[in-house]
Protein backbone atom coordinates (compact mmCIF):
# COMPACT_ATOMS: atom_id res chain seq x y z
CA UNK A 1 0.00 0.00 0.00
CA UNK A 2 1.73 3.21 -1.21
CA UNK A 3 1.39 6.36 0.93
CA UNK A 4 -1.76 5.35 2.82
CA UNK A 5 -3.96 8.21 3.99
CA UNK A 6 -4.37 8.46 7.77
CA UNK A 7 -7.07 10.57 9.43
CA UNK A 8 -5.86 11.70 12.87
CA UNK A 9 -8.47 12.94 15.36
CA UNK A 10 -7.32 14.63 18.59
CA UNK A 11 -8.46 17.88 20.20
CA UNK A 12 -5.05 18.50 21.81
CA UNK A 13 -3.16 20.40 19.13
CA UNK A 14 0.29 19.54 20.49
CA UNK A 15 -0.47 15.82 20.34
CA UNK A 16 -2.06 16.23 16.92
CA UNK A 17 1.12 17.89 15.65
CA UNK A 18 3.32 15.11 17.09
CA UNK A 19 1.13 12.44 15.47
CA UNK A 20 1.11 14.19 12.10
CA UNK A 21 4.88 14.74 12.15
CA UNK A 22 5.73 11.12 12.96
CA UNK A 23 3.24 9.65 10.50
CA UNK A 24 4.38 11.92 7.68
CA UNK A 25 7.98 11.04 8.51
CA UNK A 26 6.96 7.39 7.96
CA UNK A 27 5.63 8.33 4.48
CA UNK A 28 1.94 8.44 5.34
CA UNK A 29 -0.40 11.08 3.98
CA UNK A 30 -2.09 12.69 7.00
CA UNK A 31 -5.19 14.78 7.62
CA UNK A 32 -5.62 16.11 11.15
CA UNK A 33 -8.89 17.26 12.76
CA UNK A 34 -9.82 18.24 16.31
CA UNK A 35 -13.46 17.15 16.69
CA UNK A 36 -15.72 14.16 16.16
CA UNK A 37 -17.93 16.12 13.78
CA UNK A 38 -14.95 16.95 11.57
CA UNK A 39 -13.76 13.36 11.74
CA UNK A 40 -17.06 12.05 10.38
CA UNK A 41 -17.15 14.68 7.62
CA UNK A 42 -13.58 13.95 6.47
CA UNK A 43 -14.11 10.19 6.69
CA UNK A 44 -17.13 10.41 4.38
CA UNK A 45 -15.49 12.85 1.96
CA UNK A 46 -11.98 11.40 1.75
CA UNK A 47 -12.33 7.72 2.74
CA UNK A 48 -8.96 7.46 4.55
CA UNK A 49 -7.15 4.14 4.80
CA UNK A 50 -7.10 4.30 8.61
CA UNK A 51 -8.44 6.52 11.41
CA UNK A 52 -6.40 7.27 14.51
CA UNK A 53 -9.10 8.32 16.96
CA UNK A 54 -8.80 9.92 20.39
CA UNK A 55 -11.70 8.92 22.65
CA UNK A 56 -11.84 12.16 24.67
CA UNK A 57 -13.25 14.67 22.19
CA UNK A 58 -15.54 17.68 22.60
CA UNK A 59 -19.05 17.30 21.19
CA UNK A 60 -19.30 13.85 19.64
CA UNK A 61 -16.77 11.75 21.58
CA UNK A 62 -14.55 9.06 20.13
CA UNK A 63 -16.80 6.15 21.09
CA UNK A 64 -19.76 7.75 19.32
CA UNK A 65 -17.59 8.47 16.27
CA UNK A 66 -16.57 4.80 16.19
CA UNK A 67 -20.21 3.68 16.54
CA UNK A 68 -21.41 5.99 13.75
CA UNK A 69 -18.64 4.90 11.39
CA UNK A 70 -19.35 1.21 11.91
CA UNK A 71 -23.06 1.81 11.20
CA UNK A 72 -22.39 3.70 7.94
CA UNK A 73 -21.91 1.19 5.07
CA UNK A 74 -19.93 3.73 3.01
CA UNK A 75 -17.12 4.00 5.60
CA UNK A 76 -17.68 1.01 7.91
CA UNK A 77 -14.66 -0.86 6.55
CA UNK A 78 -12.10 1.80 7.55
CA UNK A 79 -9.85 0.44 10.33
CA UNK A 80 -9.79 2.44 13.57
CA UNK A 81 -7.07 2.68 16.21
CA UNK A 82 -8.22 4.27 19.46
CA UNK A 83 -6.07 6.63 21.51
CA UNK A 84 -6.97 6.23 25.19
CA UNK A 85 -5.75 7.46 28.55
CA UNK A 86 -4.17 4.93 30.91
CA UNK A 87 -6.57 3.23 33.29
CA UNK A 88 -9.61 3.43 30.99
CA UNK A 89 -10.10 -0.30 30.47
CA UNK A 90 -13.88 0.08 30.27
CA UNK A 91 -13.54 2.51 27.36
CA UNK A 92 -11.07 0.20 25.61
CA UNK A 93 -13.47 -2.74 25.89
CA UNK A 94 -16.39 -0.61 24.72
CA UNK A 95 -14.41 0.68 21.75
CA UNK A 96 -13.40 -2.82 20.70
CA UNK A 97 -16.99 -3.99 21.05
CA UNK A 98 -18.04 -1.11 18.78
CA UNK A 99 -15.61 -2.28 16.12
CA UNK A 100 -12.27 -0.54 16.75
CA UNK A 101 -9.33 -2.60 15.49
CA UNK A 102 -6.67 -1.71 18.04
CA UNK A 103 -5.77 0.81 20.72
CA UNK A 104 -2.76 2.78 21.98
CA UNK A 105 -2.62 4.25 25.48
CA UNK A 106 -1.33 7.72 26.32
CA UNK A 107 1.43 8.63 26.88
CA UNK A 108 2.61 6.70 23.84
CA UNK A 109 5.85 6.10 22.02
CA UNK A 110 5.63 7.65 18.52
CA UNK A 111 7.68 4.74 17.20
CA UNK A 112 5.27 2.20 18.69
CA UNK A 113 2.27 4.11 17.38
CA UNK A 114 3.64 4.20 13.82
CA UNK A 115 4.35 0.47 14.08
CA UNK A 116 0.75 -0.19 15.22
CA UNK A 117 -0.59 1.81 12.27
CA UNK A 118 1.51 -0.22 9.84
CA UNK A 119 0.45 -3.47 11.48
CA UNK A 120 -3.27 -2.70 11.27
CA UNK A 121 -2.94 -1.64 7.62
CA UNK A 122 -1.16 -4.90 6.77
CA UNK A 123 -3.87 -6.91 8.50
CA UNK A 124 -6.57 -5.02 6.64
CA UNK A 125 -4.86 -5.67 3.31
CA UNK A 126 -4.48 -9.38 4.10
CA UNK A 127 -8.14 -9.68 5.04
CA UNK A 128 -9.18 -7.94 1.83
CA UNK A 129 -7.12 -10.35 -0.27
CA UNK A 130 -8.42 -13.66 1.01
CA UNK A 131 -9.62 -15.87 3.84
CA UNK A 132 -7.79 -19.17 3.51
CA UNK A 133 -9.43 -22.47 4.56
CA UNK A 134 -6.04 -23.50 6.01
CA UNK A 135 -4.45 -21.10 8.47
CA UNK A 136 -0.87 -21.54 9.63
CA UNK A 137 0.94 -19.43 12.21
CA UNK A 138 3.82 -20.10 14.63
CA UNK A 139 3.75 -23.85 13.98
CA UNK A 140 -0.02 -24.15 14.47
CA UNK A 141 -2.08 -25.20 11.44
CA UNK A 142 -5.87 -24.97 11.42
CA UNK A 143 -7.78 -26.74 8.66
CA UNK A 144 -11.19 -25.08 8.69
CA UNK A 145 -12.89 -27.47 6.27
CA UNK A 146 -11.74 -30.59 8.12
CA UNK A 147 -11.85 -28.92 11.56
CA UNK A 148 -8.42 -30.30 12.30
CA UNK A 149 -5.53 -28.72 14.20
CA UNK A 150 -1.86 -29.71 14.16
CA UNK A 151 1.13 -28.33 16.05
CA UNK A 152 4.47 -28.89 14.30
CA UNK A 153 2.71 -31.62 12.29
CA UNK A 154 1.26 -33.44 15.31
CA UNK A 155 -2.52 -33.70 15.58
CA UNK A 156 -4.20 -31.95 18.51
CA UNK A 157 -7.60 -33.10 19.78
CA UNK A 158 -9.78 -30.07 20.56
CA UNK A 159 -13.40 -29.74 21.57
CA UNK A 160 -15.71 -27.93 19.15
CA UNK A 161 -15.65 -24.80 21.30
CA UNK A 162 -11.86 -24.83 21.65
CA UNK A 163 -11.50 -25.20 17.88
CA UNK A 164 -13.87 -22.30 17.23
CA UNK A 165 -12.04 -20.05 19.70
CA UNK A 166 -8.65 -20.88 18.19
CA UNK A 167 -9.93 -20.28 14.67
CA UNK A 168 -11.49 -16.96 15.67
CA UNK A 169 -8.21 -15.76 17.20
CA UNK A 170 -5.75 -17.12 14.64
CA UNK A 171 -7.57 -15.82 11.58
CA UNK A 172 -6.77 -12.24 12.64
CA UNK A 173 -3.35 -12.36 14.35
CA UNK A 174 -2.69 -9.32 16.49
CA UNK A 175 -6.34 -8.28 16.76
CA UNK A 176 -7.54 -7.95 20.34
CA UNK A 177 -10.78 -9.84 21.02
CA UNK A 178 -12.90 -9.19 24.09
CA UNK A 179 -14.60 -12.05 25.89
CA UNK A 180 -17.99 -10.87 24.65
CA UNK A 181 -16.73 -10.87 21.06
CA UNK A 182 -15.42 -14.42 21.48
CA UNK A 183 -18.76 -15.56 22.90
CA UNK A 184 -20.74 -13.89 20.12
CA UNK A 185 -18.58 -15.19 17.27
CA UNK A 186 -18.07 -18.70 18.60
CA UNK A 187 -21.60 -19.61 19.63
CA UNK A 188 -23.81 -16.62 18.86
CA UNK A 189 -25.60 -14.14 21.09
CA UNK A 190 -27.75 -16.76 22.86
CA UNK A 191 -24.99 -19.19 23.81
CA UNK A 192 -25.16 -19.70 27.61
CA UNK A 193 -21.51 -18.97 28.42
CA UNK A 194 -19.91 -16.52 30.81
CA UNK A 195 -16.68 -14.53 30.79
CA UNK A 196 -15.26 -17.04 33.23
CA UNK A 197 -16.01 -20.01 30.97
CA UNK A 198 -14.17 -18.29 28.13
CA UNK A 199 -11.13 -18.12 30.41
CA UNK A 200 -11.51 -21.82 31.20
CA UNK A 201 -11.65 -22.72 27.49
CA UNK A 202 -8.56 -20.59 26.82
CA UNK A 203 -6.65 -22.30 29.64
CA UNK A 204 -7.54 -25.74 28.29
CA UNK A 205 -6.69 -24.69 24.73
CA UNK A 206 -3.25 -23.41 25.76
CA UNK A 207 -2.54 -26.64 27.62
CA UNK A 208 -3.45 -28.82 24.64
CA UNK A 209 -1.32 -26.71 22.28
CA UNK A 210 1.72 -27.15 24.52
CA UNK A 211 4.48 -24.58 24.02
CA UNK A 212 2.57 -23.17 21.04
CA UNK A 213 -0.19 -22.16 23.45
CA UNK A 214 1.95 -19.18 24.45
CA UNK A 215 0.89 -17.58 21.17
CA UNK A 216 -2.55 -16.96 22.70
CA UNK A 217 -1.86 -13.79 24.65
CA UNK A 218 -3.90 -12.29 27.48
CA UNK A 219 -4.61 -8.57 27.11
CA UNK A 220 -5.15 -7.55 30.72
CA UNK A 221 -8.60 -6.18 31.45
CA UNK A 222 -9.68 -6.59 27.83
CA UNK A 223 -9.50 -10.11 26.41
CA UNK A 224 -7.21 -12.19 24.21
CA UNK A 225 -5.29 -12.11 20.93
CA UNK A 226 -3.19 -14.48 18.85
CA UNK A 227 0.43 -13.31 18.61
CA UNK A 228 1.14 -11.48 15.37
Amino acid sequence: MANPHILVVDDEKDILSILQYNLEKADYSVTGVTSGESALRVAREQHPDLILLDLMLPGIDGLDVCRIIRQDPSIAQIPIIMLTAKGTEADIVTGLELGADDYVTKPFSPRELVARVGSVLRRQQAVAEHDSPILSKHGIEVNVDRREVTVQGDSVDLTATEFDILYYLIKRPGWVRTRDQIIENVRGDNYPVTDRSVDVHITSLRKKLGAAGENIETVRGVGYRFKE
